[in-house]
């Protein structure tokens, strides 16, 4: 037995090309399903999946781990933008992966799985082939193919029909969308963007093995599922015991306090306007600047990416791309073109088409996004009302 276990660190250390073949595991041997609370941090903020692989015989006690980046790799960023993310599999023992949530207190949730030695072993060797260097590297998508996700894909493809996901367990089925922001603040900077950058391909209705992109739902998902008729857990316990992680927002540094702000600086400023029958430019300026600019990076996220969750976004029936050149008018001519009155209108009608496709539930849109909007159209309706008492060319 201390020969096998001289194998398998050789075996660890080197990679796994050493040896001709993976060591095959003994009765003792456990494979289980990790599920680690969520962390402050933003991509902390949906918890985490791995697997478990132990065998007290061979001294082995190692976690594969989907969810690996490097920060380092080149044009990480640039990949991030266009949706070409590199994720990879990697391989480290259990109280190396276990110290980053100790040190986090995060918890830590152990769910042994019911399968025979000859499944264990199969399972183990397709873990090991996923982990040499030609292909440990996917690419990463954060709804539809990531740690947590490839659990039960990895379950369909060792397993195929006799793993059946049962859904019973779910009060409802979510979209997406909403599975989403189960995670997060909603009126936080963080939720509002995501949220803003979503498409409405996010608003339809997850399948039961589609709500385990979510570490959480897949945790429970195992809870039930069965194979072969038989559960598939065989039984569960926690290996770090802490309190779920809340994050309190504070109010005054909110999207939602700041486009209150800006919806009351804008409405007083048009009162003011309106009394001395005049325009601010800069005002002008700056709200068709942004949201133009806001509609173009949606624009191309849609169009111009490998984005899966970013195309059909119809926030660019409010943050309306051709806003960006409009902007300029308001700094560049004295007087206001005659046609500039029914490019408003056109605007007011697309938000009006905005609040139908959300009423008709074909996107659903922020409600952090109210106060814009409302912002938007005090000041479209006061152009519109200024540039009949004004001069036009």
């Amino acid at each position: 037995m201390k020969f096998k276990s001289f194998l398998f660190i050789v075996w660890l250390l080197f990679g796994g090309g050493v040896l001709a073949q993976t060591p095959e595991l003994s009765g003792r041997s456990q494979i289980s399903l990790l599920t680690c609370s969520a962390g402050d941090e933003l991509y902390y903020s949906f918890g985490h999946s791995a697997i478990r692989v132990q065998d007290p015989e061979l001294g082995i006690d190692v976690v594969y781990n989907y969810g690996t980046f490097d920060f380092n790799r080149p044009n990480f960023y640039l990949n991030f933008v266009k949706g070409k993310l590199i994720y990879s599999l990697s391989r480290r023992t259990f109280d190396v992966f276990l110290y980053e949530y100790e040190l986090e207190k995060r918890w830590v949730r152990e769910q042994i799985l019911d399968l025979t030695l000859a499944e264990r072993n199969r399972l183990l060797a397709f873990l090991e082939d996923n982990y040499l260097p030609q292909n440990r590297d996917y690419l990463y998508d954060p709804l539809w193919y990531n740690c947590s996700s490839i659990t039960g894909d990895i379950l369909k493809n060792q397993y195929g029909d006799a793993i059946v996901f049962n859904g019973s367990h779910l009060e409802k089925r979510f979209t997406f969308r909403q599975l989403v922001r189960q995670h997060l603040n909603i009126n936080s900077w963080s939720s509002f963007g995501i949220d803003l950058a979503f498409g409405s391909k996010v608003d339809r209705e997850a399948t039961v093995r589609e709500h385990m992109f979510l570490p959480y739902y897949a945790m429970e998902q195992i809870r039930n599922t069965t194979k072969n008729g038989k559960p598939l857990l065989k039984r569960e316990r926690v290996v770090l015991d802490y309190d779920e992680h809340v994050v309190n927002g504070f109010f005054p540094l909110s999207p939602l306090f700041w486009f209150a702000m800006l919806m009351i600086f804008t409405g007083i400023v048009t009162y003011f306007d309106h009394k001395h029958k005049t325009k601010s430019k800069w005002l002008d300026f700056t709200l068709f600047f942004v949201s133009g600019l806001a509609g173009l990076i949606l624009f191309l996220l849609w169009v111009a990416t490998d984005h899966t969750s970013t195309p059909y976004n119809f926030n660019i029936l409010w943050a309306f791309p051709v806003n960006m050149g409009i902007a300029f008018i308001f700094i560049l001519q004295p007087q206001l073109p005659s046609w500039l009155t029914k490019y408003l209108w056109g605007l007011l009608a697309l938000m009006g088409i905005m609040f139908l496709l959300w009423i008709l539930k074909v996107q659903i849109f922020s409600p952090i996004l109210i106060p814009v909007l409302l912002t938007l159209v005090i000041r479209y309706v006061y152009l519109i009302q200024f540039s009949k008492i004004r001069p036009r060319r």
